[in-house]
């Protein structure tokens, strides 16, 4: 193994589970190995202090995610409406994905929607809101394959559902697994803000993508009426087309907030 792979299974902090291979870090693969290194070293310090989380995982269906409080979006974002709760929490992992023009080096990309699976830590954000905030900047370090992707990470996420676009404007979640039912929501954007600077990078140096609020279209199922994705990391597309391919995508991590009416 080289000096530069790391590999999460020298990492964990939990107990073995069957799963499966771990996935693991390459930091040639990154612009600035130093930052992802950093946000790794940060995130693994705070699980290692917070051991009662791996006691949790087990009976993560007792968390009452209604009483999750969501970080603070006043001044950013619009509040959640009136009389929603809180009805799920997932960690995003996958691309944001874009388009170029070839005869037009100098023009910004066209974002055409993203790719991603959704992993649950409701658990999390019902016991650590500090430990939810740094899963993004772990996520999005991880080297990852949606098509062959298990638990995520070390604290051995499980896949709570997915998100794609039906269109250019119409980002989808499909939150329908074997484990849980929570409903299918097509969305438009309500608004959006741009991330802290202090966001993390994604693996190639690429900005964090903006926060955002989303509401239900026509023909959602279940409960679900508004999606904030905050905590982004990762995921901008560079500034110009300059050689990038026709099509292309930016790996990028978030934290999406699923509220409900009861």
């Amino acid at each position: 193994m080289r000096p530069s792979t790391i590999l999460v299974s020298s990492l964990a902090v939990f107990g073995a589970r069957a799963a499966p291979a771990q996935p693991k870090i390459d930091l040639n693969d990154f612009k600035n190995p130093a930052s992802a290194i950093n946000s790794l070293t940060e995130y693994f310090n705070l699980v290692a202090s917070k051991t009662e989380i791996a006691k949790v995982q087990p009976t993560a269906q007792l968390c009452d995610v209604s009483k999750a409080k969501m970080p603070s979006v006043d001044g950013l974002l619009p509040p959640p409406s009136a009389n929603l709760t809180v009805k799920h929490v997932a960690v995003g992992r996958g691309t944001q994905n874009y388009t170029c023009d070839a005869s037009k080096p100098d023009a910004p990309p066209v974002a055409t929607g993203a790719l991603a699976t959704l992993f649950n830590v409701s658990y999390v954000a019902c016991t650590s809101q500090d430990l939810l905030e740094k899963v993004p900047n772990m996520a999005v370090n991880f080297n990852f394959d949606a098509a062959a992707v298990g638990p995520l990470g070390p604290m051995k996420l499980d896949v709570s559902g997915h998100h794609f676009f039906l269109d250019s404007t119409t980002p989808f979640f499909n939150l329908d697994t074997p484990a849980l039912s929570i409903g299918t929501v097509p969305c438009a954007k309500n608004s959006s803000i741009a991330a802290p600077a202090s966001s993390a990078p994604g693996p190639g140096g690429e900005a964090a993508v903006p926060w955002l609020k989303l509401t239900a279209k026509d023909g959602a199922t279940g409960s679900i009426k508004e999606v904030y994705r905050i905590n982004t990391a990762g995921g901008s597309a560079p500034a110009t087309c300059q050689g990038q391919a026709a099509n292309f995508q930016v790996q990028y991590s978030a934290v999406y907030w699923f509220w409900g009416s009861n």
